[in-house]
């Protein structure tokens, strides 16, 4: 009987393409992840982003006791940080309404947004006889 004998050396080797890939995926599981957790960090989200118009005559408004209602350059409405669909504003400021009948209100509207948008609003506003209502504006620097 011939005895046949079997060679055991393994070959290890690792090919550049195959740990480029590896590298390369990391870099992207890494990239997508602190980009996701960076987007959608609770600080950044409860900041609207706003540039208001100037305006000469801007004064500092006192009193914390008021709801803020912004329009973003998109037209997308806010009120108090959270976002609010163009349908369901009435309703939205009527229930604040409701639990604060003296409520004053604070419109910050970005200067470039669409004038229908403000006159969406400002509809809504009237409907609900909501007299308390001022308009946001940065003051203007002196010539």
């Amino acid at each position: 009987m011939i005895k046949i004998e079997s060679r055991k050396d393994y070959l290890v080797a690792l090919e550049s393409v195959a740990m480029t890939d590896i590298v390369m995926n990391m870099f992207i599981f890494f990239f997508i992840s602190f980009s996701l957790i960076y987007t959608f960090n609770p600080t950044r989200i409860s900041k609207v982003d706003v540039k208001l118009p100037k305006a000469s005559t801007a004064v500092a408004l006192e009193g914390a006791e008021r709801t803020v209602l912004t329009i973003t350059r998109k037209g997308s409405f806010f009120m108090d940080d959270e976002k609010v669909s163009p349908g369901k504003l009435k309703g939205a400021l009527a229930s604040r309404l409701k639990e604060n009948p003296s409520m004053s209100l604070l419109l910050k509207v970005d200067s470039m947004t669409k004038f229908d948008n403000v006159v969406k609003a400002l509809d809504v506003i009237n409907e609900l006889n909501i007299s308390k209502v001022s308009v946001a504006a940065v003051k203007q620097a002196e010539k």
